[in-house]
């Protein structure tokens, strides 16, 4: 009986590795924005990404699909986002600028994910002011 007992003491304690958690969900808060927008008007957005935890090697990433109308997203002053392309977002509290470039109603979607996989999507969708 203590041969049994020794050998089950010693066999789970084998295990040499410390499990650590390194998936942490996050949220994005986003906002309110207008609900319409005139040919050539810019409307700013602001993100919050809210982390379950402080983890620092999280990174965020950010892409966009415009699939009615026609418009510009770009982050700050920089360069307006391609489709589909992906961009590192370098914080998580940031403003995102939409200029339309259509006379119609405009509907986007924003996809923001970490390098853990995780990933959530944002509609946004504009009704023409002209």
């Amino acid at each position: 009986m203590a041969t049994l007992i020794c050998s089950v003491v010693l066999t789970s304690c084998e295990k040499n590795e410390l499990e650590i958690q390194q998936n942490y969900p996050f949220e994005v808060q986003v906002m309110p924005v207008p609900k319409e927008v005139a040919n050539g008007q810019t409307v700013e957005i602001r993100f919050t990404i809210e982390q379950s935890d402080n983890f620092q090697d999280a990174e965020y990433f950010i892409r966009y699909f415009q699939f009615d109308g026609q418009g510009t997203l770009r982050y700050y002053d920089e360069p307006p986002y391609m489709p589909n392309d992906l961009y590192l977002l370098p914080q998580t509290q940031f403003r995102l600028y939409y200029t339309s470039q259509s006379t119609v109603s405009q509907s986007f979607d924003i996809w923001i994910s970490d390098n853990f996989g995780n990933e959530k999507q944002l509609n946004f969708q504009f009704n023409s002011r002209d």
